[in-house]
């Protein structure tokens, strides 16, 4: 056009400018905002909206503030320019002020993208109180019942822990679409409310709602986090049936449902028949192999990946340092994590870090883990400390733990598993005052353990078990069962590891251990499912050296396969979540018979 003698105006300049946002090119925006100064359109108001979206887009916040800080005259689309593009470029904070300044102008109301996108700064920071008065002011001006700004207060109440007040609100809801079903299911996934969102999920299919790929990825994820495999095969029926098997997103959250419920076969299988492999679908299948810990076939399928040019993504870093630091790779280990900036052009976060400093403090290599952390470019957090706490346990070096774990007290004082690591490596060391008085003072600090319990499906019902439970109906044959058990690991060179029974007299260590709630689970489980049928049993806490040991024995000696899933990890799923591909949370082991890989001991609170 400009070729032709035909000179641009305001409305060319905004449109090519939109279209520069669109391709994320920032040397193009700036190109054409010296056109709109060379043309003297630099006062329009729709121009100057369209350079500070193209800017907010592109992410460099400074000039666009620089742009809407210069205009004449403003607009409501020029205050949400700037609003939406605080938001996309995570200052939730600004993105606050600036609704707070459009509200204060005369002539300016806001509208239903102003309050969404606000209420989304709110749920990110966790500003409840603040969303609760847009709530209301969106209620004054009478777009509450509007879809964009309904879900987005839902999405705020969720995020912030207010889950009735989000489900209030969700039942008020005269005509819910498939986004506001997909608010509430992901909502109660938020809030680790897992058999809600499966629910919820049913109850939108009886209305006549089709899912879409995120209700099947989260609702899937539900059953992950469950480790309910018959539920989760439920929705792969439905997701052949609606034709989303195909969809990598839901394709991927399908790899890792089967690979946290045990079933590494089923993952593969799925990975398998996924067409088109993008990075989200390797690097879940990566995170199920590191989650079995398959190092060797972690560090293969990645190998493959960069074979045919997919580039990896950060979390795919994350399983292929933690598979070095399983199979004691330092070396390659650093060169992995060296190429992450080098080659790939990826910043290491806070999780590579960590699986650097487990890698060193598997290897024994305490010291260097500890100037790794001390030369760190970013500033530690619990995750980095935890994992080299974890490796002073395994190492048994108390006076370097006694340091971490005092760090650790700062940094979440609320987390009683550093607490009880410290008490226990006091325990080892036969220091068993100190071990005392760390007890004790998290008493005084009101600092409470979760109580320890597995459980095992039966017959479409749960059964729980914990230490030494003896409420079940079949409590005497339970521990028969277990008494039996016993002389057989025993008659296999099982030595009881006694060092997990802590705080308990010495002549009652090993009786301490065999009540333990996973293996009481293993004998109900040994009772009643038929035999050959794999046998399935979730924790809610680590599960202990001495229990994985028998579990492997018990295995070969029944010629069955046996899945424990531990579930409470100290690195937690929103990570994953949030990126729809989900790496190790939740210690997955399978014993096999048939000789598969199963997961080393983990005393490392990062894995």
């Amino acid at each position: 056009m400009r070729s032709a003698g035909i000179h641009p105006n305001a409305f060319t300049f905004s449109s090519v400018l939109t279209a520069c946002a669109n391709t994320l090119i920032i040397f193009h925006g700036e190109q054409i905002q010296c056109l709109v100064y060379k043309h003297g359109v630099d006062d329009d108001v729709f121009v100057n909206s369209a350079l500070v979206d193209m800017y907010a887009k592109c992410g460099d916040m400074v000039m666009a503030r620089s742009v809407f800080d210069e205009m004449p005259e403003r607009n409501l689309v020029s205050w949400n320019s700037m609003i939406v593009g605080c938001l996309q470029n995570q200052m939730y904070d600004m993105a606050i002020e600036f609704f707070l300044g459009a509200i204060g102008e005369e002539f300016v109301s806001p509208d239903q993208v102003s309050f969404s996108s606000v209420l989304s700064a709110c749920a990110n920071v966790g500003r409840s109180e603040f969303g609760r008065q847009v709530h209301g002011l969106s209620v004054k001006h009478s777009i509450v019942t509007l879809p964009y700004v309904r879900n987005s207060l839902m999405d705020m109440y969720f995020k912030c822990g207010l889950f009735h007040d989000a489900d209030m609100l969700f039942r008020c809801i005269g005509d819910r679409d498939v986004v506001a079903w997909n608010v509430m299911v992901t909502g109660c996934v938020h809030n680790n409310k897992f058999e809600e969102a499966f629910d919820y999920f049913c109850l939108m299919i009886k209305e006549g709602i089709s899912a879409n790929e995120v209700s099947y990825s989260t609702v899937l994820h539900a059953s992950a986090s469950l480790a309910v495999l018959n539920q989760g095969t439920l929705i792969h029926n439905q997701i052949i049936k609606t034709g989303f098997v195909k969809n990598a997103r839901v394709a991927s959250s399908l790899i890792n449902m089967y690979a946290k419920c045990g079933s590494l076969v089923d993952a593969f299988r799925v990975f398998e028949e996924i067409e088109n492999h993008n990075v989200v679908c390797w690097t879940a299948m990566i995170s199920a192999y590191q989650q079995h810990g398959c190092a060797n076939q972690v560090i293969e399928l990645f190998e493959e990946m960069l074979g045919i040019g997919i580039k990896p993504d950060y979390i795919t870093f994350v399983c292929v340092l933690s598979a070095c630091s399983h199979t004691g790779s330092v070396e390659e280990g650093y060169a992995y994590f060296n190429s992450m900036t080098k080659v790939h052009g990826i910043g290491p976060g806070h999780e590579h870090y960590a699986c650097m400093v487990d890698l060193l403090g598997r290897a024994g290599r305490l010291d260097d883990a500890k100037k790794f952390i001390e030369t760190m470019p970013v500033k530690p957090d619990s995750t980095v400390w935890g994992a080299l706490l974890g490796a002073c346990t395994i190492h048994g070096n108390l006076e370097m733990g006694k340091e971490v774990a005092e760090r650790l007290f700062e940094l979440e004082p609320d987390n009683p598993g550093n607490y009880l690591l410290l008490s226990n490596m006091y325990s080892r060391n036969g220091r068993l005052r100190e071990a005392d008085e760390i007890r004790r003072f998290m008493g005084v600090s009101g600092v409470r353990k979760e109580p320890g319990c597995s459980w095992i499906d039966f017959k479409n019902e749960t059964f729980v078990f914990t230490v030494h439970d003896k409420s079940h109906s079949r409590t005497q044959e339970i521990y028969e069962t277990l008494s039996k058990l016993k002389d057989l690991v025993k008659k296999k060179g099982y030595m009881a590891e006694t060092e997990f029974a802590i705080n308990c007299a010495e002549d009652y260590k090993e009786q301490n251990l065999w009540h333990h709630s996973e293996k009481l689970a293993l004998a109900f489980g040994l009772l009643t499912l038929p035999a050959g049928a794999p046998i399935r049993i979730k924790k809610n806490l680590r599960t202990c050296g001495d229990c994985h040991t028998v579990m492997k024995f018990a295995s070969e000696i029944f010629k069955r396969e046996i899945i424990v899933r531990d579930i409470n990890r100290a690195y937690k799923d929103d990570l994953e979540f949030q990126m729809l591909v989900k790496t190790s949370t939740g210690c997955g082991f399978i014993f096999s018979s048939g000789g598969l890989d199963t997961l080393s001991k983990r005393s490392s609170r990062f894995g």
